[in-house]
Formats: C-alpha cells, structure tokens, sequence
C-alpha cells in the first residue's frame, strides 16, 4: 500500500510574516489529526528558512518550487540544490505546468533539473500535464509520454526511485475545473504502465502520482479513493489551512 502524499505549493504567495501565519496554523491543525499521509509545503525561497525552523521536530517536509541545474555561477536570480539543501529542503518541484508555459521550460531542461537534484539527493516532485487544446485533440498520452520520456532520460532506476510524478492537467490549474475521477484515474493508470515499461513493474508500483488541478474538500475524496491516484499537488486550497488540512484529513 503506498503512503498518501498532500503537497502544498504556495507559489509566489506569503510574505516572511504571512508564512509564519500560515504554517503555523497548518502545524497546529496537524497535531489534532493524527495523519498517516506524508506531507510536503513548497513556500517561495525568501520563507524557507523561517520556515523550516518552525517545522523542526514534525512530521512536515520542506520543498522549495524550482531550482537551476548548475551548482553556482552568474546565473543572476537563480538558486541551486546545494542553496535549497542549506535552507532544509528536502523536497523540489520541478517541471510545473507555469515553468513550462511562462518561463518556456523544455523537457531537455527539466531533465538536466531533475539529474542535478537526484544527483544532489533531493527529492523531486516531477510535473507533467497536458493544455486544453492537447486534450480535445486526444493527445494527451503522447504529449504526457514526450514529458515523460525526455524529462527522465538516462535517470537510472536507483535515482527515479526518488522521483513522485504529479499529473496537473494545465487545463484544470487554477480555473476551478478539474478532472473526473475517472479521466485522472484513466491518466495515472497510463503513467503507472509508462514507467514499468521504462524501468521496472516493481519501481513503478512503488512510484507515488499525485493529482494536481483545483483539488479541494469537495472533490478530494473521489479522487484520492482511486487506485492509481496516491496523493495530491494543491495550489490555491493550500493556501486555507482550513482547506488543505481538511484535503489531509480526507487523504488519512
């Protein structure tokens, strides 16, 4: 049975004083639940610090929502593994839908990402997802396989093992829509059969996919509850904490 996993992506929300708020409630709420689920928050870069050290001692991981691919040089306004690491990052996102549409992001650069930070022993929250157009073109599984295969190009199995895919259909990201149940499940189940093909049944079974796209109380449960769906990436309800520890709640 794999563990549930609720990751937090704050995104470019919180000031340093909003952070503290924020977190602090979240680890207050989390005392009275009693969860199995594993639990990820991703703050903006200038809160990690604060906010590791008030998640010390509890069952939360920090993950910080991107990273450069080189180690150190002029590379002005970036931040490397070893920066997120010092701060107490355990965790990264990368490949996110808004990296890959705003900043142009290309599968070839995630992949050298992805190598740097399993390199460099982070633990990485590997995004894939396809556009509206993409899907009422009935190419989503070609597009999802393109991410796929290029963004985990020669990552051997004893790196991707750190790897959790999150699929976030670009279409439901922050408009509220989300996919049925079962679109997700029909995603996830492909992802699954993707990466046994690619390295192992075993890996793959073991392989966390969470579900990103407008998760909320309301529809948490008819998604968590299918089978190949193990988790969830939430963007705006986890900015609630009422919200996302009632999603955490629901995944327990």
């Amino acid at each position: 049975m794999r563990t549930k996993v609720i990751a937090g992506n704050w995104k470019m929300n919180k000031d340093l004083n909003e952070s503290v708020t924020l977190v602090s409630e979240i680890k207050n709420g989390l005392t009275k639940l009693n969860s199995s689920s594993e639990i990820i928050i991703c703050p903006p870069y200038t809160s990690l610090e604060t906010v590791n050290s008030l998640i010390k001692d509890t069952a939360i991981n920090l993950g910080a929502q991107n990273m450069h691919f080189e180690d150190s040089g002029a590379f002005t306004g970036e931040i490397s593994a070893d920066m997120l690491k010092s701060v107490g990052c355990n965790y990264v996102i990368l490949g996110h839908s808004e990296r890959r549409k705003i900043f142009l992001e290309t599968n070839e650069v995630i992949n050298k990402k992805v190598k740097k930070a399993l390199d460099k022993n982070l633990k990485v929250i590997f995004c894939i997802g396809e556009t509206l157009s993409e899907r009422e073109s009935n190419v989503t599984f070609k597009v999802l396989e393109e991410q796929i295969v290029n963004g985990l190009s020669n990552i051997d199995n004893d790196k991707v093992q750190n790897l959790t895919v999150a699929y976030e259909p670009v279409w439901a990201i922050g408009t509220g829509k989300t996919a049925s149940p079962e679109q997700a499940q029909e995603v996830h189940e492909f992802i699954r059969k993707l990466i046994a093909q690619l390295y192992s049944d075993n890996l793959a079974q073991d392989m966390k996919i969470l579900y990103g796209g407008s998760v909320k109380p309301n529809n948490a449960a008819s998604l968590l509850s299918k089978p190949d769906i193990d988790g969830a990436l939430i963007g705006g309800a986890c900015l609630k904490p009422d919200l996302f520890l009632e999603v955490i709640k629901i995944a327990g």
